[in-house]
């Protein structure tokens, strides 16, 4: 996922996304408790990936805030 693709989403699209990616690292991180995971790099990007929409999330915060 692109920052660009992350900024085009509204708030609410937002919201869902945070909340899909946090389920997507539970199941990633139960897979590599189990020795199930096959790319542990996956981990990594999902959690830069919810990194990446809390900050626009909090960017349109402070924006709506702000002005």
């Amino acid at each position: 996922m692109k920052a660009s693709e992350v900024v085009m989403l509204s708030p609410d699209e937002l919201e869902e996304k945070l909340l899909g990616l946090k389920k997507d690292l539970f199941f990633l991180r139960m897979q590599h408790a189990t020795n199930q995971l096959d790319n542990p790099i996956q981990i990594a990007q999902v959690r830069k990936d919810i990194a990446r929409v809390k900050t626009v999330i909090r960017r349109k915060q402070l924006e709506r805030a702000g002005g």
